[in-house]
């Protein structure tokens, strides 16, 4: 979606060992959608549902839809992440890969 600062959208994230992985799920205005990954790439898919089907394979899991018990189980505090903000998606791309502070539960 054109217009839209590159931190909106619904998040994503996926753990690797002591890292958080994000993904940025967008949906067009015509229903398709599209996924921004932490390799700077912008996937496109034909539905919302495709899109959030693909993440779910790839073993990501709705940020909103996180509470502490399945943060803890990810090896993370939740009020200690947030989703990765910029101005653009290019400036947003190395946020998108975050170390987890060793034994404190935040990147």
């Amino acid at each position: 979606m054109s217009g839209l600062p590159a931190s909106e959208g619904e998040w994503w994230l996926a753990t690797l060992g002591r890292h958080i992985v994000w993904a940025r799920l967008r949906v067009r205005e015509a229903g398709t959608a599209e996924v921004f990954d932490a390799d700077g790439n912008t996937l496109a898919y034909d539905s919302e549902d495709s899109a959030r089907a693909a993440l779910m394979d790839a073993e990501f899991v709705a940020y909103e839809g996180l509470d502490d018990e399945d943060a803890a189980a990810r090896g993370f505090a939740l009020d200690a992440v947030r989703p990765p903000r910029a101005d653009s998606d290019e400036a947003l791309r190395p946020k998108m890969f975050v170390s987890l502070a060793a034994g404190k539960g935040a990147p």
